[in-house]
């Protein structure tokens, strides 16, 4: 493929806050998964679980995809209502600042 054909990036894309987002919710959200996997098996076998307070934070901080890829994949905390309450509170602030961020940066207008 002659160079002139090769695909590129967006410019906002390679802005060093946007990598850094990424990053982080990235890290963030594998971090959450984990958590929450984690806790589910807990449940399971009647071990020590992990305090909600925490699994909202997780959330709050940036792992809300995460969060929500593990109460669909293992069907955890997906049937109590004030946990999913808070989880939906988590993920719109997040999005909220991340639109916010992206405004200042100039990605969104």
């Amino acid at each position: 493929m002659p160079a002139s054909d090769s695909i590129s990036l967006p410019e906002f894309v390679t802005s060093p806050v946007i990598v850094v987002l990424m990053g982080w919710y990235l890290v963030l959200s594998c971090l959450a998964f984990l958590v929450f996997a984690h806790d589910k098996r807990a449940a399971r076998t009647r071990r020590s679980r992990v305090p909600e307070r925490r699994l909202h934070l997780l959330e709050l901080l940036g792992g809300f995809p995460g969060a929500w890829l593990a109460i669909f994949m293992f069907h955890h905390k997906s049937s109590k209502g004030s946990f999913l309450v808070v989880t939906v509170l988590a993920s719109a602030v997040n999005l909220l600042v991340l639109f916010g961020v992206l405004k200042v940066v100039g990605v969104v207008s």
